[in-house]
């Protein structure tokens, strides 16, 4: 069994459920800030840490995003996942790494992601997002 994450990446997470649900709604889209199985079926899938939808996700397996939520953990492989996104027609990444405190917004263009000020999809951008975070203190590795 693999544990959860730490205390300040569920901080974080929290934070964006609370944020980042006012505009989705406000454009129609869905917010699910809780983990989700993006992609086809058990064989090849990710599982991103939140994201927004168009209509309200259903079943266990999803397609496709308008937008995923990436937080970065010591470790992790959230920057290795934008291909797969990609793949999958995921409008927009969100990666968000309490180390750096810092919050990079992607979109995609022509098959790769580029970094964005201001998200296409909802009224809110990295910049704006990131003044808005309580970041939480965390200790050097």
């Amino acid at each position: 069994m693999v544990p959860a994450p730490s205390g300040e990446h569920a901080d974080i997470s929290q934070q964006l459920a609370e944020l980042l649900g006012p505009p989705a709604r406000a454009a129609g889209l869905t917010a699910t800030i809780a983990e989700f199985n993006l992609g086809e079926d058990d064989h090849d899938f990710r599982v991103p840490d939140g994201g927004l939808h168009r209509g309200r996700p259903t079943g266990v397996w999803h397609r496709t995003a308008a937008l995923v939520v990436e937080i970065v953990s010591p470790g992790d492989e959230s920057w290795e996942k934008l291909p797969f996104y990609a793949t999958h027609d995921v409008d927009e990444v969100l990666i968000v790494d309490p180390r750096e405190h810092s919050v990079s917004w992607l979109a995609l263009e022509d098959g790769k992601y580029r970094p964005v000020e201001h998200s296409g999809l909802i009224d809110l951008g990295a910049h704006g997002l990131a003044e808005q975070l309580d970041w939480p203190a965390i200790e050097p590795a």
